[in-house]
């Protein structure tokens, strides 16, 4: 295998540069030394190690495979490195020298993927690879089970086999390249072993078989199929699949064989050049002359066991134990010590060959079924109500109790391996308890039985799944079974479907499993098949004494997943292909029971439904949600019992019902706000209250005006009777305009009454609300007054605008300037707000600027200062004012025009009688009350209203009339 040469090392730089020729020695381990003297004997240079390595090149599926040995991993008993692109996986083979008596081959294969091979570091506190993960274990099953039947009978050596990923281009799977290069490695090792096999990868894009297909052609395949086959013989298969019919599925069978096969020639030819030779190992045969005894002894009782009916699982369990037990006593009392050891296998292949016998010769099961029956079944949704969904499925013997929860997108399994998504957000998690076989055991970690059936289940169901942007929940099945006597998984398959449409979510069709069996007659000299029969629902015994374990899931249209397991050392691919129809008659069966129990998605109550909300944020908006360290998002999900999930740009907001929706989403809109929305509806709280609506807070500080003619379907003479400062209500957004300004209403949400009084006559205005040049906001009615006309609004519209635009207004107007107006003077420009003016006056302003002016007015009205407080002199008129008798301000609206005769002439102002026992105030400015006498009529119009309901009037020109 190698040789070893040496030849003189020859030093590349002149002599007189040499470390020697300088009187040191060369550094090592960074240690500068002072050379021996040249009379020593010199140290003999090292040779140079040769490693003769072998090779074989071969094409499958348009792609070079390389097989090559004699490289590295020289110790083991046989070592591969196969080759793909730039994928390459290393499989050993090692075999224990001593013998410990046993009576089943103990066969241990570990594959493991390092993050090395694609040039990582384990993302983990120890930076280092820890326990085997999911898809390790999946990985080393699907090596496992093709490879286990081809050791012979009575081998019961310990056997490692190791498949380690040394590289991957992250195309291709390396799975099926490991059980390859496992294949090649028994090969050339010393082990007894009757392979080689060939393990195949195809799929199906657009009804085109692909041979090899990667990970990318996979995610649009409708069919992922892993065969594995010796050169005439199925050893193992394993498909998922998007309801593909029996006919395709048997048709890429058949192809895959073809694919398969070409591993097996150069694996031969491999093994010719450096294969070792086989050892000769003990084996444990069990001897004719003992069958006949013990069949002697027991067929005779084990027959009328297995004949009769009646008997239960645990029932016939104690009567063979019986049987055995006697059997045993015989021996005993006879001094056989050899055949003791070996006894409780000599009983069990006796009982093997007598169902096995009774099966093929009469059609009978044991217990009593014929070979196409499906057990009894029994169905029930809505087992547990508190939970998401949940299903109780039953076949026989066999139950299972599945349960539906349903999380967020941030709630995906994370799934740390080289190929393939890196998130999972379907999962199926099988548990198969002790009591559910009525034994005693432990709970341990992660079982490769329970992981590999839970797969299976989770393949079956995933086909029907809705697609990830109609349904973003993260779905989680556990399926514990309650009684196992065969096809658990299959259980799992049926329970989890109704638990599925038990949670409201939408399948496009219910999933049914059913487990295949099949017993053969083989001829002893020759190894050929002489009969066999194809079983339909297998026992846990039959299981046991049968060949074949073949799954098959599906809907009505087609297979979703199945999986084939094996006993002997291969069965023709025709029976194989012949168990699928008896599959589809049986699954049909268990989809009427199924869809008897329930056929479509339940439609959740809305008290243990889970509620989701997705929504887009920027990242600084999430940011400040979060807070530093995360700590304001912590306290969020603390105080609503909600989860929040922040991804680039969007939050995703969990709740265990509608009300914690309701709660966590109020907590985040204070917060951050979210994206305002015509129509939307939206809780806030009053902040400050004007004489023309409300300025509410809302969505994360925004500010929204609430004007008094949308508080109610009702005419609101005050706001202050609807609302009050720190109230906290639910109002819709109306309006929205490209400054950001937003209009609210209370009266959307509100029924509208079916009969009420006629609304008074109103004018047809909008508010316009202005900045100043010094940044006084300012308010002024029209003087342009539309004829009264009905109106939708309760009140109408105030019209706004600044002093400076009011000056301007003047200048324009046509009307003679040396007229005497009767009608109050403009306030002057030159006033400023106070220094103290909040910035909520500020936010109140910037909401008013969202309507705009729907006429041009000529003239200026009364202007009032926003955000200030009413001055001495204007308390003082308004409770003068308010001395006088009044009756209802509901029948006066702002904007209405009417005559009212100066009642009293006061030194603020004057006190006006509107009529009906009405007063009104109007506010004098400058020396303007010598104008005025008691008993004069005057055109007024209404602008507003004090802070106790007093009408407050404007004077207006007869030329505006």
């Amino acid at each position: 295998m190698s040789s070893i040469v040496r030849r003189a090392r020859s030093s590349p730089l002149p002599s007189f540069l040499a470390w020697r020729a300088l009187g040191f020695r060369t550094i090592c381990s960074g240690g500068l030394g002072i050379a021996a003297p040249s009379g020593s004997p010199a140290a003999s240079s090292a040779g140079i190690k040769v490693l003769e390595s072998f090779k074989e090149e071969f094409e499958v599926g348009s792609r070079v495979v390389t097989l090559e040995t004699g490289k590295i991993a020289r110790f083991a008993n046989g070592s591969v490195v196969l080759g793909l692109d730039e994928t390459k996986i290393l499989a050993t083979v090692t075999c224990a020298k001593s013998d410990s008596p046993r009576d089943f081959l103990p066969l241990t294969v570990d594959y493991q993927e390092k993050m090395f091979a694609q040039g990582l570091i384990p993302n983990t506190y120890m930076r280092r690879e820890g326990a085997p993960k999911e898809r390790e274990l999946l990985c080393g099953r699907l090596i496992d089970r093709p490879i286990r039947p081809l050791f012979p009978s009575g081998f019961y050596h310990e056997v490692q086999i190791m498949a380690n990923v040394l590289s991957s281009d992250g195309k291709q799977d390396p799975d099926i390249l490991a059980a390859n290069a496992a294949s090649a490695a028994l090969m050339l090792s010393d082990v007894p072993w009757g392979g080689p096999i060939g393990v195949i990868r195809l799929g199906r894009i657009g009804g085109k078989i692909v041979v090899n297909p990667t990970m990318d052609e996979l995610n649009s395949s409708d069919l992922h199929l892993i065969y594995a086959c010796t050169r005439d013989k199925t050893m193992m298969i394993d498909v998922q699949a998007r309801e593909i019919t029996e006919k395709d599925l048997a048709a890429a069978l058949r192809l895959a064989h073809l694919e398969a096969v070409k591993y097996i020639d150069p694996q031969i030819r491999l093994a010719a050049k450096a294969g070792k030779q086989k050892k000769e190992y003990k084996l444990s045969m069990l001897s004719e002359k003992l069958l006949e005894k013990v069949s002697d002894l027991a067929a005779t009782r084990v027959e009328s066991v297995f004949t009769d009916p009646s008997y239960g699982k645990f029932e016939r369990g104690e009567a063979l134990e019986n049987i055995g037990e006697d059997v045993q006593k015989v021996f005993e009392e006879e001094g056989d010590q050899e055949s003791l050891s070996i006894l409780p296998k000599a009983v069990d292949t006796v009982r093997k060959r007598i169902v096995r016998s009774r099966m093929i010769s009469d059609g009978f099961r044991v217990d009593g079924r014929h070979l196409d029956e499906v057990r009894p079944i029994y169905c029930e949704t809505h087992y547990l109500p508190a939970l998401h969904g949940s299903a109780i499925f039953s076949r026989g013997d066999t139950q299972a109790l599945c349960t539906i929860t349903l999380g967020a997108p941030g709630d995906a399994q994370s799934l740390d391996s080289l190929v393939g998504p890196p998130k999972k957000r379907f999962m199926l998690h099988y548990t198969f308890p002790p009591f559910c076989t009525g034994e005693v055991g432990k709970r341990l970690g992660l079982n490769r039985r329970e992981v590999g059936h839970g797969t299976l289940a989770e393949k079956a169901l995933l086909a029907v799944m809705p697609p990830e942007e109609n349904f973003p929940y993260t779905v989680r099945i556990n399926s514990e079974v309650m009684a196992s006597d065969g096809s658990t998984s299959m259980a799992s398959v049926c329970g989890g479907s109704m638990a599925l449409m038990d949670a409201g979510i939408p399948l496009r069709a219910h999933v049914a499993g059913v487990s295949i069996g099949l017993v053969t007659d083989v001829d002893p000299s020759s190894g050929e098949i002489k009969d066999y029969r194809i079983v339909t629902d297998i026992l846990g015994l039959e299981d046991h004494l049968g060949d074949m374990d073949f799954k098959i899931a599906g809907t009505r249209n087609g297979v979703t997943a199945s999986q084939l397991d094996i006993k002997p050392a291969g069965i023709p691919l025709d029976i194989v292909c012949e168990s699928l129809e008896n599959a589809r008659k049986a699954r049909l069966q268990i989809l009427d029971h199924m869809e008897r129990e329930i056929n479509s998605p339940r439609v959740q109550d809305g008290t243990n439904s889970l509620r989701l909300a997705t929504l887009k944020y920027t990242n600084d908006a999430l940011r400040s949600l979060s807070g530093p360290m995360g700590v304001l998002k912590r306290k969020i999900e603390e105080e609503t019992g909600a989860r929040l999930f922040i991804d680039d740009g969007t939050l995703t907001i969990v709740a265990k019902n509608q009300a914690v929706m309701d709660k966590a989403q109020e907590k985040v809109d204070y917060i951050i706000g979210r994206e305002i929305v015509v129509g939307g509806v939206y809780k806030g709280t009053v902040t400050s209250i004007k004489e023309y609506g409300a300025f509410v807070e809302f969505n994360g500080g925004q500010q929204g005006l609430l004007h008094m003619s949308e508080l109610s379907h009702e005419p609101v003479s005050k706001v202050s009777d609807v609302l009050h400062i720190g109230k906290y209500i639910t109002m819709q957004c109306i309006d929205t305009d490209v400054r950001g300004n937003i209009k609210l209403s209370l009266k959307a949400l509100l029924p509208k009454p079916t009969s009420g009084p006629e609304s008074f006559p109103v004018e047809k205005e909008t508010v316009s609300v202005e900045t100043s040049s010094f940044g006084e906001t300012v308010a002024r009615l029209p003087s342009v007054v539309e004829p009264p006309q009905k109106s939708k609004l309760a009140v109408p519209a105030v019209v706004i605008r600044t002093a400076v635009e009011c000056d301007e207004a003047e200048k324009s107007s046509p009307v003679d300037k040396n007229a005497k107006p009767k009608r109050a003077a403009a306030m002057k420009p030159d006033r400023k707000l106070k220094s103290t003016a909040s910035k909520q006056t500020v936010k109140e302003d910037e909401a008013l600027n969202s309507t705009d002016t729907e006429e041009t007015l000529d003239d200026c009205g009364e202007t009032l200062t926003l955000g200030k407080k009413p001055s001495r002199k204007e308390r003082q008129l308004e409770n003068e004012a308010g001395d006088s008798p009044s009756i209802s301000a509901r029948k006066l609206k702002i904007g209405t025009e009417m005559t009212a005769k100066v009642h009293q002439v006061r030194t603020h102002g004057l006190v006006l009688d509107l009529g009906g026992g009405m007063r009104g105030m109007y506010k004098f400015e400058g020396d303007e009350e010598a104008e005025f006498e008691i008993g004069e009529t005057l055109l007024v119009k209404c602008t507003s209203f004090s802070s106790k309901g007093i009408p407050v009037m404007a004077l207006v020109d007869e030329e505006d009339v």
